[in-house]
């Protein structure tokens, strides 16, 4: 779990970031905040319903405790710094990077003092694998995410126009899918390997990151104002919405676990908000 709302899902939050930023920097803010939101309303809705219906999620109780009250406190202040000031300045972007870095760690100083964890066994594949080789794919991969977002921005503001719809449209929708598909493979790898903690952690991780990190360090390069009444209106309420639900669903039968159904409802009630944006 703490491998998963740590390292992976800082690897999956990549794409967001560099989107996010490029869009920012392209004079493009409804493209920037449109794909963190929708993300994060595809991270629950479409990956964790998907990944529930291929392997049943378990839910451990720090989920409640811990980690899904800091996904709803990060929600709920952005929702409260849009609301209040009209954009995200770089004082709010700056006090989101403060807020992730003391949340990493104190969750990585609670797990190292829990009694009875046991290390991971390292896969001796990964063991035998060069640094310079690591650094290689680090470069390749760095490289493809840079040129690769770029691409995207500006292949989204140009389908905006063609098809008469608003960036915030097209970046809350394909943008936010197209940014989605690590935290999607990874989920889905980990259900299929029985990781099931890690496949939850990633997600849940990979939401508070795109609040915190994303949007911290993009407002903190440049603000970012919020153009769009829906986004507040609606686009903000069916993110938080979404996240609210896990709640229930947690302790509705069976107790403490996605099942199938469960991610057939999170799946429909994503689709229902495609519905919803695009028509």
């Amino acid at each position: 779990m703490v491998i998963g709302l740590t390292v992976v899902s800082f690897a999956t939050s990549a794409p967001e970031l560099l989107v996010s930023v490029q869009a920012a920097l392209n004079e493009s803010p409804e493209i920037a905040i449109g794909n963190v939101i929708g993300s994060n309303i595809a991270n629950i809705g479409l990956v964790m319903g998907i990944t529930a219906i291929i392997a049943p999620l378990l839910i451990d109780r720090d989920f409640f405790r811990l980690n899904w009250p800091v996904m709803m406190f990060f929600s709920g202040l952005l929702y409260y710094f849009m609301f209040t000031g009209a954009e995200i300045n770089r004082v709010e972007g700056i006090l989101f990077l403060v807020l992730l870095a003391a949340y990493l760690y104190y969750l990585i100083k609670r797990s190292r003092g829990t009694k009875g964890n046991v290390p991971a066994e390292v896969d001796e594949k990964l063991q035998e694998v060069s640094n310079f080789k690591v650094g290689i794919w680090l470069i390749i991969g760095g490289l493809g995410l840079y040129f690769g977002s770029e691409l995207l921005v500006k292949g989204a503001v140009d389908l905006a126009e063609k098809m008469g719809v608003s960036n915030r449209v097209i970046a809350i929708t394909m943008i936010a899918v197209g940014t989605s598909i690590p935290e999607l493979a990874a989920s889905v790898i980990s259900a299929f390997k029985g990781e099931k903690a890690l496949s939850l952690g990633n997600l849940i991780g990979s939401n508070i990151f795109n609040i915190a990190a994303v949007l911290g360090i993009t407002a903190t390069i440049l603000p970012i104002p919020i153009n769009s009444t829906e986004i507040l209106s609606q686009d903000m309420v069916l993110m938080i919405g979404i996240a609210t639900v896990l709640l229930p669903l947690g302790f509705i039968a069976p107790k403490m676990s996605l099942s199938r159904y469960k991610g057939f409802l999170l799946f429909a009630f994503y689709m229902s908000f495609i519905y919803i944006v695009a028509f």
